[in-house]
């Protein structure tokens, strides 16, 4: 049996929670603060798929048709293997969540990008991951430092490979890398996405009126030199709050 340190649980509640001004949203035992909700981690844990003490919903485990998210500490990557759009994705679904929703995360990459590859990485919004079925909305960004970068907003309409792109964003401003941080909002049916606390893009879409944030990964593992890219690129913190906690 490993015996475990008071300080050192203290230290790992810490890295889960962050400061969301009520209970914490992952001290075991705390009570998650109805009717709304925040969640901010630095990925303390190593785990396949992420969990962190149950809060996490994956695309794989109970998706199915798309793949999952681990961590080791201070990153999290994806795990997309073989068929095209079986992003690795991951929601705070055992959460309860106010519809206007933002999610923050900082990027984490190592290797340099490769072009063509989609190396994505992605905030998820209002979203339901449920046997065989995803959706609410995606705000992508291309691993990229020149102009082939992209930023998507993107609607998930429920079985793999069913989605809608809402609207593409190109240029190399757009593309992410090492320490950028980006951030998308709903409010209403507008959705906006930021990057280093600038706007990069907004779209309007109504369909989809509830779910929760989460984060997720894409590669495209149909071109050459692309495969086995996923842990060169991720996030090394991700926090979430809604409208009953932060105006935004």
């Amino acid at each position: 049996m490993k015996i475990i340190r008071k300080p050192a649980v203290g230290l790992l509640l810490a890295a889960l929670s962050g400061s969301c001004g009520g209970p914490t949203t992952a001290s075991s035992g705390a009570p998650d603060p109805p009717p709304g909700c925040c969640f901010s981690t630095t990925f303390p844990l190593t785990e396949n798929p992420i969990s962190e003490q149950g809060k996490w919903v994956n695309g794989g485990s109970v998706g199915l048709d798309w793949t999952n998210i681990s961590t080791t500490p201070g990153l999290a990557v994806g795990h997309e293997t073989g068929a095209n759009f079986t992003d690795s994705v991951a929601v705070l679904g055992n959460l309860t969540w106010a519809p206007e929703q933002k999610a923050t995360a900082g990027v984490s990459t190592t290797d340099a990008p490769i072009d063509n590859c989609s190396q994505e990485v992605e905030l998820h919004l209002r979203t339901v991951i449920s046997a065989h079925r995803i959706t609410g909305y995606e705000i992508d960004y291309e691993y990229s430092t020149n102009s082939t970068g992209y930023m998507q907003i993107v609607r998930w309409n429920g079985p793999a490979r069913d989605f809608t792109v809402l609207r593409t964003f190109t240029g190399q401003q757009f593309g992410v890398t090492n320490g950028d941080t980006v951030m998308a909002t709903i409010v209403g049916n507008v959705i906006t996405a930021y990057k280093n606390g600038s706007v990069q893009g907004q779209v309007t879409d109504g369909t989809f009126s509830a779910g929760s944030p989460g984060m997720g990964f894409n590669l495209d593992n149909t071109v050459s030199g692309c495969s086995g890219t996923n842990a060169s690129y991720g996030f090394s913190s991700f926090a979430a709050v809604d409208s009953t906690q932060s105006s935004f």
